[in-house]
């Protein structure tokens, strides 16, 4: 291929046409990369996040063990509170998956690490409670032929 390609081609361009020609290269001196420095904390938000989802989900692994072993969810507990905070963990972890899922469909990657890796823990651990929770959901279903509604029932804590 070499041997039919015209002679202009096969030069390099300081030979080209039969002229030399004398370049000065200059050193750029160093050269350093280095990756962009994150400035922005992330704030509230991404602390809200690393909060709410160390907490929700570990509720959430909880709530459904003890679905799948009593057919009902936590306990109403004192006041409500213990049913409540089940209720939160679930809307705390569909949250931060449809944040993810918003900034992946926006900027094509997912949630920024956070400080100590935090926020990127947190949301892998959320995409695995929704995981959970559809296979015990699904389980459930096929089991009892539905899945126990938010509120207390007759079935369970009535």
């Amino acid at each position: 291929m070499l041997l039919l390609s015209p002679i202009s081609a096969s030069l390099p361009p300081s030979f080209h046409r039969g002229n030399l020609i004398r370049r000065s290269i200059k050193p750029l001196g160093r050269v350093v990369a280095k990756a962009k420095e994150n400035t922005n904390t992330g704030g509230v938000l991404e602390t809200a996040a690393i909060v709410g989802g160390l907490v929700s989900t570990p509720v959430i692994g909880w709530s459904l063990y003890t679905l799948k072993t009593t057919g009902c969810g936590l306990p109403p507990g004192p006041a409500g509170s213990i049913g409540a905070l089940e209720g939160v963990s679930y809307l705390v972890v569909v949250g931060i998956v449809g944040w993810s899922l918003y900034t992946k469909t926006k900027t094509g990657s997912g949630l920024p690490n956070g400080p100590f890796g935090l926020l990127g823990a947190v949301e892998g651990l959320s995409y695995l409670s929704v995981l959970a929770i559809l296979v015990v959901f699904g389980l459930q279903f096929l089991d009892n032929g539905s899945v126990p509604g938010p509120l207390p029932s007759d079935q369970c804590f009535g």
